[in-house]
């Protein structure tokens, strides 16, 4: 089972240098020269893998709380323009303590982090966890219209969640989730061979498409404005690509995003930036 995000180690170990680790099988789909070769698959001690599995079992206790029980038919809005969310900056890091490799998060691993010189501020997972389900639950997606949902952790790791997998209404689940899918690269649907989840090849441009307007949203941004009105302008051919900062504090600054924008007076969470846009967009599209 391979090794995804910053692992701490005992004072006196030496870190090797990693390449870029990402889901193997993208590259059978796509041609594209690359400098940096994914290191092969790590096994877990038997320890871990122990952890590893109950995370499984934990997940598999329930059928409603499964990922990969599909929840919209995702085809029935593909002749349309949809929707595609970018989280940025989220706090999705996995370091192993005591004999189990966990989500790191201020709240449990508070004095962890101050040990190892980190900011417990600066992870906040349940940030990632509330954005994610909000999109998952808008009429955008069940609708069909969403057409993607990528996560860019503050490390560089870049997930793809598929708008039809079914993620865990639970914080703890959602955590074991994400030891699984940064451990292993990738989840599968329940008795299918789908992959729901992934880690992917950087950077997220290479998957938005050409035809679509990307928008970033930042309090900091002196164009205040109202998203309703705002996505009235936007042409009815394009596809949307919000780009959403899923941390704490500061500001997101992307490269490809062609307009930032605030939509309100007050700093507002992420679930509840994106809440506005979707309800924005489902009234631009007439779905209820």
């Amino acid at each position: 089972m391979g090794k995804m995000g910053r692992v701490y180690r005992m004072k006196g170990q030496k870190r090797k240098e990693k390449g870029e680790r990402y889901d193997k099988d993208e590259d059978e789909f796509e041609k594209v020269d690359d400098d940096v070769t994914p290191l092969p698959p790590k096994k877990l001690k038997s320890d871990d893998a122990a952890a590893v599995s109950g995370a499984e079992e934990k997940l598999e206790a329930e059928d409603d709380e499964m990922p990969g029980i599909p929840i919209v038919q995702v085809d029935m809005g593909r002749s349309k323009p949809g929707v595609i969310f970018v989280l940025e900056n989220a706090s999705l890091e996995v370091a192993k303590i005591g004999k189990n490799h966990q989500l790191l998060s201020s709240d449990e691993h508070a004095n962890f982090l101050m040990k190892n010189k980190k900011n417990p501020a600066d992870y906040r997972p349940d940030i990632a966890f509330q954005a994610i389900q909000t999109i998952l639950d808008s009429r955008v997606n069940k609708s069909g219209r969403l057409k993607a949902l990528y996560v860019k952790t503050q490390i560089g790791a870049l997930l793809e969640i598929k708008p039809h997998a079914r993620m865990p209404r639970t914080y703890k689940r959602f955590s074991g989730l994400m030891v699984q899918l940064l451990n292993d690269l990738d989840i599968k649907a329940s008795g299918k061979g789908e992959k729901l989840l992934r880690v992917i090849k950087n950077p997220v441009t290479k998957y938005l498409p050409v035809n679509s307007r990307k928008i970033g949203f930042s309090h900091s941004s002196e164009k205040l404005t109202d998203m309703y009105n705002y996505v009235d302008t936007v042409n009815d051919d394009l596809d949307l690509v919000f780009v959403v900062g899923a941390m704490a504090h500061g500001k997101i600054e992307d490269n490809y995003v062609e307009d930032y924008i605030s939509i309100s007076e007050y700093p507002l969470s992420a679930a509840y930036c994106i809440s506005i846009v979707t309800t924005a967009v489902e009234r631009k599209w007439k779905i209820l």
